[in-house]
């Protein structure tokens, strides 16, 4: 394990049915080629080393006999190799013969596991030759040339870098109270299948939605191995599935039906299922009863780590396959978080600042969303334009233009009077372009949005979005404030994603050249003057740094509490071809000055909706000094 991540596989081989030395010279094949592939934990099949379909040949002490041989082999193939291995069987102790799941390693049997619920319905008969472990009293059983403890406890592996796996029994997840509920409980990160599912119409879909939901519920990487071709179709067919999920994420998937051998690789973050298990008080509360025997595992020389699964660059986005749900999701949530704070205070009318930036350009648009709904007047939306120092005529006409056509009312009141009477008072350089000149204007704006309020009846609508309350790109006492903030869980990616959703939509088939020039405009506050030409001088990402990046490490900074290392080595691999190393590592370091150094504003926020799994307000998810250093995440950033 490196970052937290683990290299896991399942595999499908090739089988004949009961030829114990044809299976395990393909089982070999495959594990000598997960091992040249840096798989540190691979799955088989159930009795993959007989062949699932053997029926009463079960009963066959030749059968029996040559399984366990053919598991002697494969200790000794492993025994230069580092690969966890697990392989199906049958076991034989006392009187009863067990299906069992063998935990190998480096020439080493490290335990048994044996199936708890044996399907005896429909197709399926295995308690015509199978015992259920629910039936075994703790014994040691000499197996392939070593003392083995065979029980019906729970019993959970660990690596020698801390990853604990348990593993179940094809019927076992199909079960009410599946094994591994318990097992994950007891502290198992990862759950190994080993199974002989046939296949049915329909069968597929459902089994494969049973799995994302165990992997949700238990908060665990699930691995999963069924047999395939090569068994018999007597009566059944075999399809070969090998499924890898990670809390309810799919992150390989096999082709069924293939007559050739597979094998799916995967890496599991365990670092971010941990995150999620901590976070979540509802599985710590249910681990009070669980418990379970530890199997150490055996030392292993550390492989080079390379991150190999695909990392979503903008992980605030929603994916193109549920784009238009998505999208509407958070729009509603933003819309009914207005609509009751409108209905709450009595009240119909609401102030907005329009800059025809991002920002208020969304709030704008969730203000008419939420005015249609409550079928409100929208002339009872006051849009407010404030041209400064900086207001350059390409956001302005956009502002009008956006108000005029969407049916509000409107207003236009300039700030350079009022800023300059205000510098003449504190003696504020004019031409000094500094904090002071930039925080004036932005608070003199938020002045004239509170009192307009007041006169009008009215609530102020923030605009700021969760991008910013992160860097703190807000001024204390101005646009920082207001009396909802509809964009306050709404990260920069997502409000930009938004909006071109919406200048797609009928509704809005007026704006839509508005909308798209909105997008383009690069961000900025404004707030000194444009250049010669009359363009935007000041642009934020030039500042703070680019805000698809910033959002990014929001996100695993936020939401799985990863270190600056992880981070950065994440980012690498997302902006591969868009950003060098060394400006990810400068913005990160920017990163986590800012969000440090900026936690007293958020600490004071107005109202507004969590509308993901991420938000800043400190009633919320997140509580924290304002007072809190940031030395130690400054420091791993500048020893990257």
């Amino acid at each position: 394990m490196k970052y937290g991540f683990v290299n896991v596989a399942a595999a499908v081989p090739a089988v004949k049915v009961a030829d114990t030395a044809y299976n395990v010279f393909e089982i070999e094949k495959i594990i000598a080629d997960a091992e040249g592939r840096g798989v540190e934990i691979l799955c088989f099949p159930e009795l993959c080393i007989t062949g699932y379909t053997c029926q009463d040949l079960f009963r066959q002490q030749l059968l029996l006999t040559q399984a366990e041989e053919g598991l002697m082999t494969l200790l000794d193939f492993t025994r230069q190799l580092n690969i966890i291995c697990i392989v199906g069987l049958p076991v034989q102790t006392g009187g009863m013969l067990l299906n069992c799941a063998a935990v190998i390693q480096a020439g080493t049997l490290l335990g048994l596991v044996a199936k708890t619920y044996l399907p005896n319905y429909n197709e399926f008969y295995e308690k015509r030759w199978f015992a259920s472990a629910q039936d075994l009293k703790t014994t040691e059983v000499y197996l392939a040339g070593s003392p083995v403890a065979l029980t019906a406890q729970p019993t959970i592996f660990q690596t020698t870098d801390g990853v604990k796996f348990g593993v179940e029994i094809c019927e076992d997840v199909w079960a009410p109270v599946p094994p591994s509920n318990n097992l994950t409980l007891a502290g198992a990160d990862i759950i190994f299948n080993c199974s002989a599912s046939n296949e049915l119409t329909g069968k597929h879909k459902y089994l494969r939605n049973l799995l994302m939901q165990q992997s949700a519920r238990t908060i665990s990487g699930y691995v999963y191995a069924s047999s395939g071709f090569g068994e018999s179709t007597q009566d059944v067919v075999y399809g070969g599935n090998a499924m890898i999920f990670e809390n309810g994420h799919l992150l390989a998937e096999g082709e069924r039906f293939s007559l050739q051998p597979q094998i799916q690789v995967a890496q599991i973050d365990v670092d971010r299922l941990r995150t999620d298990r901590m976070d979540n008080t509802t599985f710590v509360n249910a681990q009070r009863e669980t418990h379970a025997q530890i199997i150490s595992c055996k030392m292993v020389e550390s492989a080079e780590f390379k991150l190999s699964r695909y990392v979503d660059p903008h992980p605030f986005t929603p994916d193109d396959d549920d784009m238009q749900e998505s999208c509407e999701e958070i729009l509603n949530i933003q819309s009914a978080g207005l609509a009751k704070r409108l209905v709450h205070t009595n009240c119909q009318k609401v102030v907005i600042g329009i800059s025809g930036g991002l920002d208020s350009t969304l709030a704008l648009l969730v203000c008419v969303r939420t005015f249609d709904m409550l079928d409100y007047d929208r002339k009872g939306i006051l849009g407010v334009t404030m041209p400064g120092f900086g207001t350059t005529d390409r956001t302005h006409d956009n502002a009008i233009r956006l108000m005029q056509t969407l049916g509000i009312s409107q207003k236009e009141i300039s700030i350079a009077k009022a800023v300059k009477q205000h510098f003449e008072d504190i003696g504020q350089d004019i031409d000094t372009h500094d904090v002071t000149y930039e925080n004036s204007q932005a608070r003199e704006r938020t002045q004239i949005l509170m009192d307009l309020a007041n006169k009008e009846n009215a609530l102020v609508i923030g605009t700021g979005d969760l991008s910013e309350l992160a860097l703190g790109w807000a001024t204390y006492n101005g646009d920082h404030m207001s009396m909802y903030g509809v964009n306050a869980g709404v990260p920069k990616t997502l409000i930009q994603y938004l909006i071109r959703y919406m200048a797609e939509l009928e509704l809005f088939n007026e704006q839509k050249a508005t909308l798209i020039d909105v997008i383009d405009t690069p961000i900025s506050p404004e707030l000194t003057p444009a250049d010669d030409e009359g363009q935007i001088k000041q642009k934020t990402e030039d500042l703070v740094g680019p805000y698809e990046l910033h959002d990014f490490f929001l996100y695993y900074f936020l939401r799985f509490g990863f270190r600056p290392r992880k981070i950065m080595m994440l980012a690498e691999q997302a902006f591969d071809e868009k950003y060098d190393r060394k400006t990810i590592k400068k913005w990160l370091t920017t990163f986590c000055r800012r969000f440090f150094n900026q936690q007293f504003k958020r600490s004071c926020l107005p109202d507004g909706p969590k509308v993901g799994s991420v938000s800043l307000s400190p009633r919320g998810d997140w509580r924290m000094a304002s007072d809190a250093s940031n030395a130690l995440w400054v420091k791993e950033c500048e020893s990257l």
